[in-house]
């Protein structure tokens, strides 16, 4: 199989690139664990002080992979989503996420996992699960612990789209600039990051991060059974089936 993720070292950033174009980067068991593997590698290099993840192209993630979770089940994909959220949140190095475009769902996750977030102002999101009897849950633990409880309630019940403008506004991104504007300002936080000496870095994200990762740990396990189970239903079964015969 080709690669999906790309891990690519530059000074002191590393850039890991989603590059799944085909089910526009669905979180499939194959992005996931390189997407893991491509993390790990970068936190354990000496000489990145930061992490960015970005995308191929203008649609960052589209969520879980349908595909996969209705043919076969998602008891171990949720598990590692959780794992990932955690890995992002406990590394030692700041992780950047730039968002260009679309964002759905499970890939929520990840950016409510990033320590900063840049999406361009009409970059779009969506809580989807809602509308396929699922629930944010595994994301759950991040994305509530990011946003502030009312938009936290609009977007997971409402699973409406919303621009990067207001996720902003939500809490859920640190900043929303001007598509044009997007690798510059990207570019010039990695570099301010970059700054900062190895200890600084890992000693205040770990005092930034401590209540999250406690919500992870404490909470992690009785999610993703909730997501498990809710995939294997009958009505989210349906629901899932049925949203692949439209796309087809």
């Amino acid at each position: 199989m080709p690669e999906l993720v790309h891990l690519h070292t530059t000074g002191a950033v590393a850039t890991v690139t989603l590059d799944s174009p085909h089910n526009r980067n669905a979180l499939s068991r194959q992005l996931v664990s390189e997407l893991f593997a491509a993390l790990e590698r970068a936190a354990e290099d000496p000489d990145v002080r930061v992490v960015l993840i970005t995308s191929s192209g203008r649609v960052f993630c589209s969520g879980a992979d349908l595909s996969e979770a209705s043919s076969e089940g998602m008891d171990e994909g949720t598990r590692k989503i959780v794992a990932l959220q955690r890995l992002i949140v406990s590394m030692d190095k700041p992780v950047v996420t730039r968002l260009g475009g679309a964002v759905r769902a499970g890939g929520i996750g990840i950016v409510a996992a990033s320590d900063i977030v840049v999406a361009a102002e009409d970059a779009t999101f969506a809580l989807t699960e809602v509308k396929l009897g699922l629930a944010a849950a595994i994301i759950s633990l991040t994305v509530h612990a990011r946003m502030n409880p009312r938009a936290a309630a609009l977007t997971t019940l409402g699973g409406e789209v919303f621009s990067g403008t207001e996720a902003a506004a939500y809490g859920l991104v640190t900043s929303a600039v001007p598509a044009d504007d997007l690798d510059a300002e990207v570019e010039r936080v990695c570099a301010s990051l970059a700054t900062g000496a190895a200890q600084g870095l890992r000693e205040s994200k770990r005092i930034l991060n401590r209540d999250l990762l406690a919500r992870i740990d404490a909470h992690g396990d009785e999610m993703a059974e909730l997501s498990s189970r809710l995939f294997a239903s009958d009505e989210a079964r349906e629901a899932m089936t049925a949203f692949l015969s439209r796309k087809k």
